[in-house]
């Protein structure tokens, strides 16, 4: 159960119209009372003779008893309450009792002969209701609404235990501000699936992402067609920024601009230079791994070493201390909106989800230890200046394989979040997994293909001797990896590997055992992308050059595979 606490309104008549309009908005279906400061408030959804301007004469009757000077210029207190997806449909009375519940809790009108301020609660859809109050009490009093968000959020863990809900994760303060219901009901009325506020947190995240100074971070603001104003002390430091949509304006026609810290607490100008300087005064930066076949600086080689960096940074995050486990994650963060943004089309959506949902877990009150997250940040800004890359050949493949990688680096993070009680954190991780994990599938299908038939193609003496090798290196995961689909892949991969002079069992036992596998839908894919990393093969065997022949693999490997008669092998 989720509230959200707004008390910047002015226009009690504005927000009652809108609660009970149900021409614009879908949702909005048979708006009534469920419950009401009095118990017997008009109520314009049931009664006919009753108006809305009825209902707002009465709530607002105590502000007007007040001198004109000494009215609250913002008056209204609005809260949504929405149960969960997964929660069953409440009955109006029990609504009307969480909302009796709320308004105690939040001092709105605490009872026990307290004064009170006037409110009702409204249900237009089955699964919330809004409850909306003015801030003046009977006796003219204000009352004691301080931090009255954390009190609502507290309440409502306490109902959903007792009326068997859905338990949300209690949050910690590092939160994103949500979205108002004003952004939301704009958004909707013109047509956009986001509010201005999302649209701008995702785009400034980023450009934040891999970036190494001011001048890169704001032109890469600009590039993206934001409009920006900075904040300047009087002796030309640079102080802040705030930043809009060049379509989002408000009454007057003005663009709204928001501040980096009103979009999330680690996109404020401070927070974003801590990046900055740690990558400046880091000496000891690891390479992270070899450069692949392909240019230096293209998508499939920032993609290579993206998955090397999120294989090293599993371990920091396992054996590290919480400050730099913690700075790891939040660069995981980056890495991901790197991804997302210079992704193939049919990949785009799902790693695009999966940077959105992690956006959550990047923060927590552990103090992030900047500079030894050094490697994967560069991961971040290789990827973003390799540019965008193609959903197939090489760019695929290593597309595939960095999202391989960094599934397991996202499923750590879950770990420790959880380890650590850090539940929202955790539970965000936990999506982004899955998003990758869907991603994985469409970047993989192609590329795991061609290896799965050059594996099928392999001479039963070939792949009798890798399926041994293979119960040596893993006797307690060989045959579940043989029993595989993916299997054919492993040893087309295996044989790659010996071909290219390497120890196939000792690639397997090493890949094997630094990691967990657990987690993985199939073994057998895994470990061809950690062999395939590690030994520097082409993650493409279709790419023209990129690979042996299987004969060729065979002859290097050992063994001779059967040629078909009056058919040529294609290059793989």
């Amino acid at each position: 159960m989720i509230p959200s606490v707004n008390k910047s309104g002015s226009r009690t008549i504005g927000l009652l119209n809108y609660l009970y309009e149900t021409g614009k908005y879908e949702d909005h279906t048979d708006p009534h009372l469920v419950a009401s400061f009095d118990g017997m408030s008009p109520d314009p959804g049931r009664d006919p003779h009753a108006t809305l301007k009825d209902l707002q004469l009465l709530l607002d009757q105590p502000v007007m008893a007040l001198p004109q000077h000494a009215r609250p210029t913002k008056h209204v207190w609005h809260t949504s309450v929405r149960a969960t997806s997964d929660d069953r449909i409440l009955s109006d009375e029990e609504w009307g009792e969480i909302a009796r519940r709320v308004v105690a809790a939040t001092g709105i009108d605490p009872g026990d002969g307290q004064p009170g301020c006037r409110w009702v609660a409204v249900r237009h859809a089955d699964d919330h209701i809004h409850i909306v109050a003015t801030l003046v009490c009977e006796d003219g009093s204000r009352p004691d609404d301080f931090r009255s968000g954390k009190r609502a959020q507290a309440e409502c863990r306490l109902i959903e235990k007792e009326l068997g809900l859905h338990q949300v994760a209690p949050g910690d303060g590092t939160a994103a501000q949500r979205p108002t219901s004003a952004e939301r009901h704009k958004a909707e009325r013109q047509g956009r699936e986001r509010t201005a506020r999302e649209e701008l947190r995702e785009t400034v995240r980023r450009a934040v992402a891999g970036a190494t100074s001011e001048k890169e971070f704001f032109d890469r603001l600009a590039a993206a067609g934001l409009l920006i104003h900075k904040r300047a002390a009087p002796s030309g430091d640079l102080l802040g920024y705030k930043v809009a949509l060049p379509n989002d304006l408000n009454k007057d026609g003005e663009p709204v601009f928001y501040p980096g810290a009103r979009l999330a607490p680690d996109l404020s100008l401070p927070r974003i230079r801590e990046r900055w300087s740690a990558d400046r005064h880091d000496p000891d930066v690891v390479p992270t791994g070899p450069r692949d076949r392909t240019a230096p600086g293209g998508p499939s080689a920032a993609r290579r070493r993206t998955a090397s960096a999120a294989w090293q940074t599993v371990l920091v995050i396992d054996y590290s201390d919480d400050a730099v486990a913690a700075a790891h994650i939040a660069s995981a963060g980056e890495v991901l909106d790197a991804l997302a943004k210079t992704s193939a089309a049919h990949t785009r959506a799902q790693l695009r989800d999966a940077a959105v949902a992690f956006e959550r877990a990047s923060r927590s009150h552990v103090q992030a230890e900047r500079g030894h997250d050094r490697a994967l940040r560069q991961a971040a800004r290789d990827l973003v200046h390799g540019g965008p890359a193609l959903g197939r050949g090489e760019d695929g493949a290593t597309t595939a394989m960095a999202i391989d990688m960094l599934f397991f680096l996202i499923t750590a993070a879950a770990h420790w979040h959880a380890k650590k009680g850090h539940a929202q954190q955790a539970a965000a991780a936990r999506q982004a997994a899955e998003h990758l994990r869907t991603a994985y599938q469409l970047a993989a299908a192609q590329p795991l293909g061609a290896l799965y038939q050059r594996g099928r193609h392999l001479g039963r003496p070939l792949l009798q001797r890798q399926a041994t090798i293979l119960r040596e290196a893993l006797p307690d995961l060989a045959e579940q990896i043989l029993a595989e689909p993916g299997w054919y892949a492993l040893a087309a991969t295996l044989t790659d590997a010996e071909a290219a002079g390497h120890d196939p069992a000792g690639l397997l036992a090493d890949a094997a055992g630094r990691r967990e596998l657990g987690t993985a839908d199939s073994v057998s894919d895994v470990l061809v992308w950690r062999l395939r990393r590690a030994a520097g093969l082409p993650a493409d065997t279709d790419m023209s050059g990129g690979a042996h022949r299987p004969d060729e693999s065979a002859r290097r490997a050992g063994r001779q595979t059967p040629r078909r008669s009056g058919s040529r092998r294609r290059r793989v």
